[in-house]
C-alpha cells in the first residue's frame, strides 16, 4: 500500500449493521468494477479490499449512505484512485481539473465538468471524514476550497460570454477575472471556509463600475445581472450529472429590492445609510472568494468602519442580542429528546455556537482587532485570550461544535441532502449512530445531549441578562427577523399565536429591517422596533384576524413618513400601541386615517380624548375658527375634511373602546357632518359670487334626509341631500361679472358645493352624496326651489317619498330659508292623507324592498325582518297616519319619534318598549359593524365575526356572550317583525283591492 493510501484511523469508526443495504452496495461496487473491463483496476479492487481497514471503510459507506456508494460505482477508477493515493493527492487533482481552461469550452461542457469534478471532490473529502484520517477543519477547508474553485471557474466563463457578447472589454485576457471589477464574496460559512458537507453556498456578487471596462455604460447594470445569472445557472443548476452548489444570494443588500448583482457604490450606499447588526454580524466572515480578488479585498476594507464600530451605543447592544434570542431565556435544552434535533438551529446547537462568538466579536471587536476572525474556534480562542470567555466555557463549545459539525456531516452524506436534522424514527436514529461509529443509539444520544445541554447553558448565561422581549412573558419561542432564512421556530411560535400564513408576517417583518419604508430608514426606527415587535406580534394575535389585522398595521407603518418620534412614544407609552393595533385590527377606515395622520396620536394622549364630543354649537365654533385662518378654497377643502377626519377618528375610538353611547356616537358623526356642511356651504358661495356675483334676494339651503337628517349617522354613511333654493326676481339674472340666470345659477352653485363635498384630496373626500331624494328623483333638477319643493309634495310626491321627507332636516344655509324650509315640511307632512291608501303602499313597499335586499345574515342590522328598516317603516307610516291631529309625534330621529308615539298614546307602552329596545340595540349593533368591517356582512364574511370583535359586539348588544348576543339578536328581529305584521301587514292584506292600477306599486323598486 502506498504511504498515503486510506488507513482508517484509530478513530471510532462507523460499524456496518444493516446487512440488506451492505449487500447491495457491495453488488453494485463490483458489479462497476466488473462493468470497466480493466484487469488492472480488477486487481486494485481485489488487493484494496484485501486491506481490513480500507474494508472497513467501503463497508460503512455501502451500509449508510446510497449516494456515496452510487458516486463511488460511477466512478470506479478515480474511486481505486482515492483509495490508493489517499484524500490528499485526489483532492489536489480535482481542484487541479476545476482550474483547467479548456480551449473553446462550451457552458454544457463546463457544467459537466464542474459537476464531474465535485462530485469526486465531496467523495474524498467524505472518505477522508469517515475514516478519521482528517480533522474538522481540513475538511470544510476542503469542501470551501472546492466551492472557491468552481465560483472562479464560473466567473471566468461568464466574464468571457459577456466579453464575446460586448457588454464588457476583459481587462487581462489571460484570465479574465484579473482586473475585472467583479467582486464575489464569500459569506456565511463560505466565508470562514467552514462549508459542511452537503451545504449551500452564500456570496454577495458585486461590481465596481470605476474599474469594469465597457463600451456600453448605460448598459452596465444589464450586462453585470445577465453575468451573475450564467454564473449562478452554472453552479446549481442540475443536469443528468447533478449540481456543484446551490448558490444563494440573498445575503446582499436589501434582497427584495435589488438585483442579484449591484455595484460597489449601491453597496457602500446602502451599508452606510440602512445596514443592520445582523449584516455586520453576517460580514464577520466575508471575504473574497472569487472573482477580481483585489477589487473584494478593497471592499471590504472600506466595509470595516461599518462591521467593526470602535462603540455602541445601550440600543446598538440590545439589537445584537436581538439577531438570535430565546425569548423564554431560561429555556433549557435537557428536556428535549434527541429524536429529531435540529443540530443547527435547535437549542444548544450549532447555531448558538456561532453567534455566541459573533455577538461578542461585534461588541468587542471595533476596539480590539485580534478578535476580527472568520472561523467559529479560532474567534471563541480570541474571546479566550481577551478575557472575554472563560477556558472551560472554550473548551466545551469548541468540543461540542467539532461533535455537531461531524454529525451534521453523517446526515448529509447519506443522501447528499442539505439536512440538519436527526431522524424522529427510533430504527433511523440507530442507523445514524451506527454511521458516526457508535455500537447503540443510547450512547450517541447520551453523547449528543451532554453537548446540547452545555452549549445551551453557556448561551443563556450569555443572554441571560438581555433585555427580554416577551410580551408581559406571554410569548414562548423564537421571535428572530434577522438574516435572510426564516427561523424555524419563529415560524412555529407565529403559527403558535394564530398566524396562518407565518412565512409571510416573517418576510413582512424582515422587510422592515430592511428600511424599505420612510419610517424605517433610520438606524435608531429599526432598533426601537425591534424590541416593539414581540410586543406588537401579541397584540395582534388577540386580534379577530391576526394575519388581516397584521397586514393592516404593516399599511400603517408603510404610510408613515417617519419613525423614530412614534416608535418611542409606543415603547414609553404601550397603551398606544394597543389601541393601534386595535385600530388596525378592528377598525380599517380608522386605520387608514391614522396611517396617513399619525400626528392624530398626539392627540389621543390629550386628557380630553375620551371626553365627550362637544355639542353641535361648539364643533361649529371649532371649526369656524380653523377655517378662518384659511387663505384660499383648496386651504379650505384640506382643513374641513382634515378636521372632520379626526372628530370622526375621536368618536370611532370611543366607540371602540366603549366610552361613548351608541346613540351618542351616531348624533355625534350626525353633528360632525352638520358643522361640515355648515362650514364649507357659505365659503363655497362666497368663492362662487366673486364670478357670478349675487341674485337679489337669493338663498340656498341644504336639506338632510336619511341618517344625517335623523342624526343617526354611522361610519360608513353617506349624506342624502336635497338643496333647496328661494329667489326674489325669478326674472333678475345674477349681478357679477358673468351673469346667470337663477336657475342655472343655483345649478352651477349646487354642483359647486356638492363638489367641494365630494372631491377627492390629499386628505381623502369629505363626504360621498346621494341626490335622489330630491323632487322626482335623478330625473329632477339638481336644486329646487322652495315653491317647487311645496309644490312637487303637495301635487305629485309619492308616497315614499313623503315617508323620506318624515327624517328631513335643513342643516345648512341661510338661517331665514331654512325656517321656511322647515316650515314647509311641517306643513306638508301635516296634510291629511288617505289612510288606506297610506297602510297599502307601506306594505307594498316593504314588501318589494324584502324582495330586493334579502338579509344573508342576522347581522344585516337594517334588512333583515324586524331590524332597523321595519322599525323606521312602523314610525314614519304612524307619523304620516296621525300627524295632522298630532303633530307633536313628528321628529326626525326615529328613536324620538317612538317616544313621541308613545307618549300620545298611539303605541301601547309594551309595543313602545319593545320597539325603544330594539331601536338601541340595532343602532348599537350597526355603529360598531360598521366601524369595524367594510361593506355588507354577508354569508361569507360572518365567520370575521369572532374573536374581539364578537366581544366587543356582546358588549355593545348588551349580552354576556357572543351566543348570547345572537339569541338576543334572533330574539329581537322576531318581536319587532310581529309588531310590523300587527300593524302594518296584517290590516294592510285584509284591504280590499284598490280601483284600478296603482302607479306607484308599478314604479317602486
Amino acid at each position: 500500500m502506498p504511504e498515503n493510501a486510506m488507513t482508517g484511523s484509530s478513530a471510532a469508526r462507523p460499524k456496518p449493521e444493516i446487512p440488506e443495504s451492505l449487500e447491495i452496495g457491495r453488488e453494485r461496487w463490483q458489479a462497476a468494477i466488473a462493468r470497466a473491463g480493466d484487469q488492472h483496476l480488477e486487481s486494485a479492487a481485489r488487493e484494496l479490499a484485501a486491506n481490513g481497514r480500507i474494508s472497513a471503510l467501503l463497508d460503512t459507506v455501502f451500509t449508510h449512505s446510497p449516494f456515496l456508494t452510487q458516486s463511488a460505482a460511477a466512478d470506479a477508477t478515480y474511486t481505486i484512485d482515492l483509495l490508493r493515493d489517499g484524500p490528499d493527492a485526489a483532492l489536489a487533482r480535482v481542484l487541479a481539473d476545476i482550474s483547467a481552461r479548456p480551449d473553446g469550452e462550451t457552458e454544457a461542457q463546463l457544467k459537466q465538468r464542474l459537476r464531474i469534478a465535485k462530485r469526486r471532490a465531496a467523495l474524498a473529502i467524505a472518505f477522508a471524514d469517515i475514516s478519521g484520517d482528517w480533522p474538522l477543519e481540513k475538511i470544510t477547508e476542503g469542501l470551501s476550497d472546492v466551492a472557491d474553485a468552481c465560483l472562479q471557474a464560473s466567473a471566468r466563463f461568464a466574464l468571457s460570454d459577456a466579453a464575446r457578447r460586448g457588454g464588457l472589454i476583459l481587462a487581462d485576457g489571460g484570465d479574465p477575472v484579473e482586473g475585472s471589477g467583479l467582486v464575489i464574496l464569500g459569506m456565511g460559512k463560505l466565508g470562514a471556509r467552514e462549508l459542511n458537507y452537503s451545504s449551500d453556498i452564500d456570496i454577495v456578487v458585486l461590481f465596481d463600475p470605476e474599474i469594469v471596462r465597457t463600451d456600453k455604460p448605460e448598459d452596465l447594470q444589464t450586462t453585470m445581472v445577465r453575468l451573475t445569472r450564467l454564473m449562478i445557472r452554472i453552479m446549481d443548476e442540475r443536469t443528468a450529472d447533478g449540481y456543484v452548489f446551490r448558490t444563494d444570494v440573498r445575503l446582499r443588500p436589501d434582497p427584495g429590492a435589488t438585483p442579484v448583482a449591484i455595484s460597489t457604490l449601491a453597496a457602500e450606499t446602502y451599508y452606510e445609510s440602512l445596514g443592520q447588526n445582523w449584516e455586520r454580524a453576517a460580514f464577520i466572515k466575508a471575504r473574497p472568494a472569487a472573482g477580481d480578488l483585489a477589487a473584494g479585498a478593497r471592499f471590504l476594507d472600506w466595509l470595516k468602519p461599518f462591521v467593526w464600530r470602535k462603540s455602541l451605543d445601550f440600543a446598538a447592544i440590545q439589537d445584537i442580542h436581538s439577531i438570535k434570542r430565546q425569548i423564554n431565556a431560561h429555556r433549557r435544552i435537557g428536556g428535549i429528546k434527541a429524536l429529531g434535533h435540529n443540530v443547527k438551529l435547535g437549542g444548544g446547537g450549532i447555531r448558538e455556537i456561532e453567534f455566541f462568538a459573533q455577538t461578542q466579536q461585534l461588541i468587542w471587536g471595533g476596539r480590539i482587532p485580534d478578535l476580527r476572525l472568520r472561523r467559529t474556534k479560532d474567534a471563541i480562542d480570541a474571546l479566550v485570550l481577551h478575557g472575554q470567555v472563560d477556558r472551560e466555557t472554550a473548551d466545551d463549545l469548541k468540543a461540542a461544535y467539532d461533535f455537531l459539525r461531524r454529525v451534521e456531516h453523517r446526515l448529509q452524506m447519506v443522501n447528499d441532502e442539505q439536512t440538519h436534522s436527526l431522524p424522529s424514527d427510533q430504527d433511523a436514529f440507530a442507523t445514524i449512530a451506527g454511521f458516526l461509529g457508535y455500537d447503540g443509539a443510547d450512547a450517541f444520544a447520551a453523547d449528543l445531549t451532554a453537548h446540547l445541554e452545555k452549549v445551551s447553558d453557556h448561551y443563556s448565561e450569555l443572554f441571560g441578562d438581555a433585555p427580554a422581549l416577551s410580551a408581559k412573558g406571554e410569548i414562548s419561542g423564537n421571535l428572530v427577523f434577522t438574516g435572510t432564512d426564516a427561523d424555524p421556530d419563529t415560524l412555529e411560535t407565529l403559527t403558535s399565536l394564530g398566524f396562518r400564513e407565518a412565512a409571510r408576517v416573517d418576510a413582512v417583518i424582515r422587510g422592515w429591517h430592511h428600511g424599505r419604508y420612510r419610517a424605517m430608514r433610520s438606524t435608531r426606527a429599526r432598533e426601537l422596533l425591534t424590541e416593539l415587535t414581540p410586543v406588537l406580534l401579541d397584540a395582534i394575535a388577540g386580534m379577530p384576524d391576526p394575519d388581516d389585522a397584521f397586514m393592516r398595521f404593516d399599511g400603517f407603518l408603510r404610510a408613515l413618513p417617519a419613525g423614530v418620534q412614534l416608535f418611542s412614544m409606543f415603547h414609553s407609552r404601550p397603551e398606544l400601541l394597543s389601541l393601534v393595533v386595535e385600530l388596525t385590527g378592528k377598525a380599517p377606515r380608522l386605520a387608514r386615517h391614522m396611517g396617513a395622520h399619525a400626528n392624530v396620536l398626539d392627540v389621543v394622549l390629550t386628557a380630553d380624548f375620551h371626553d365627550p364630543p362637544p355639542d353641535l354649537a361648539e364643533m361649529t365654533e371649532e371649526l369656524e375658527r380653523t377655517l378662518g385662518a384659511c387663505a384660499d378654497m383648496e386651504d379650505t377643502l384640506l382643513a374641513v375634511r382634515r378636521w372632520a377626519n379626526d372628530r370622526r377618528f375621536q368618536v370611532g375610538v370611543q366607540q371602540l373602546g366603549g366610552t361613548i353611547a351608541p346613540g351618542a356616537a351616531a348624533a355625534a358623526l350626525s353633528d360632525i357632518a352638520e358643522a361640515a356642511l355648515g362650514g364649507l356651504l357659505p365659503r363655497v358661495i362666497a368663492e362662487f359670487e366673486e364670478t357670478h356675483g349675487r341674485l337679489p334676494g337669493g338663498e340656498l339651503a341644504i336639506v338632510a334626509m336619511g341618517r344625517l337628517g335623523s342624526r343617526e349617522m354611522t361610519a360608513a354613511s353617506d349624506l342624502d341631500l336635497i338643496f333647496v333654493y328661494d329667489i326674489g326676481d325669478p326674472d333678475a339674472p345674477s349681478d357679477g361679472a358673468k351673469p346667470l340666470p337663477p336657475i342655472q345659477y343655483f345649478a352651477r352653485l349646487t354642483q359647486r358645493a356638492i363638489t367641494a363635498i365630494t372631491a377627492m384630496t390629499p386628505e381623502g373626500t369629505l363626504y360621498e352624496v346621494d341626490m335622489r331624494l330630491r323632487p322626482s328623483g335623478t330625473k329632477g333638477p339638481i336644486a329646487t326651489s322652495l315653491a317647487a319643493f311645496r309644490r312637487y309634495h303637495a301635487e305629485s310626491a309619492w308616497t315614499w317619498e313623503r315617508l323620506a321627507l318624515v327624517r328631513a332636516r335643513a342643516v345648512a344655509g341661510a338661517p331665514a330659508l331654512r325656517g321656511k324650509v322647515e316650515d314647509a315640511i311641517s306643513s306638508i307632512l301635516a296634510e291629511p292623507v288617505d289612510a288606506k291608501k297610506l297602510l297599502a303602499d307601506v306594505a307594498h313597499m316593504r314588501a318589494r324592498l324584502a324582495d330586493s335586499k334579502k338579509a344573508q345574515t342576522i347581522w344585516d342590522i337594517k334588512n333583515q325582518r324586524g331590524g332597523l328598516v321595519d322599525i323606521a317603516f312602523l314610525a314614519q307610516y304612524l307619523t304620516l297616519r296621525h300627524a295632522k291631529e298630532h303633530p307633536e309625534v313628528r321628529h326626525a330621529n326615529t328613536r324620538r319619534t317612538l317616544e313621541n308615539l308613545k307618549a300620545a298614546g298611539l303605541l301601547d307602552q309594551a309595543t313602545a318598549d319593545t320597539l325603544l329596545a330594539a331601536q338601541d340595540l340595532w343602532t348599537g349593533l350597526l355603529g360598531m359593524l360598521a366601524l369595524t368591517m367594510e361593506g355588507d356582512v354577508t354569508a361569507d364574511r360572518e365567520a370575521q365575526i369572532s374573536g374581539a370583535l364578537a366581544g366587543d359586539l356582546a358588549r355593545v348588544g348588551g349580552a354576556d356572550d357572543f351566543a348570547g348576543l345572537k339569541r338576543k339578536v334572533k330574539a329581537t328581529a322576531k318581536a319587532v317583525y310581529e309588531i310590523f305584521q300587527e300593524i302594518i301587514e296584517t290590516p294592510a292584506a285584509a284591504l280590499p283591492p284598490a280601483d284600478g292600477p296603482n302607479p306607484e306599486k308599478e314604479t317602486l323598486t
